[in-house]
């Protein structure tokens, strides 16, 4: 399913490993059309897979492919919304996670050490996503829903409904729910 206003991209965004993955499985099961290109493949640290899109790295020098995301979701995260094109619309679904666990997932996603937590970048990335959020705002064609993953793992029901509300869809309620895998909320 795309968006009626084809102009419009629906963006999933975040820190990595805040649940932008959850996020995108769950808008595909809903009923949304995914920009991917499965380069990125799933693994232990994300058994469903990433739901990317490669050129989204390179998103701060190059954005002439993003039409191709239009009346679609694409993920693309928090430190490179700033360099979405203006001549789009965007729906923006940031997703928030406790900073301690988006650490240790990091941590363990590296194969690092858990028990030795780079604090230094919680502060880091706590800017980020304030200024990245301060820019949203900003923004006459940016729209914002925040979303935070623990609510998502805890009243699935209830914010399959607030992402539905906000995109302005007739999304599949059950389709959203089903992605939501309380085993995969391992890093608490």
């Amino acid at each position: 399913m795309t968006l009626n206003n084809t102009n419009t991209i629906v963006i999933v965004s975040g820190l990595p490993r805040s649940g932008t993955s959850m996020m995108m499985q769950m808008l595909c099961n809903g009923g949304l059309t995914a920009l991917t290109d499965d380069v990125r493949t799933q693994d232990i640290s994300n058994p469903k897979g990433y739901f990317e899109f490669e050129k989204v790295k390179s998103l701060a020098q190059d954005a002439e492919w993003l039409h191709l995301a239009q009346g679609k979701v694409v993920k693309v995260i928090a430190q490179l919304v700033p360099f979405l094109p203006k001549q789009f619309n965007y729906k923006i679904i940031m997703m928030h996670r406790d900073i301690k666990e988006i650490l240790t997932s990091q941590q363990k996603m590296l194969g690092k050490d858990t028990a030795v937590i780079p604090f230094a970048l919680s502060d880091i990335f706590t800017k980020q996503l304030h200024h990245t959020e301060q820019f949203i705002a900003s923004q006459p064609n940016m729209e914002i829903l925040s979303i935070h993953y623990k609510q998502v793992i805890e009243s699935p029901l209830e914010q399959a409904q607030s992402i539905a509300s906000f995109l302005e869809m007739k999304l599949d309620i059950e389709g959203l729910m089903k992605s939501v895998d309380r085993d995969l909320y391992r890093n608490k």
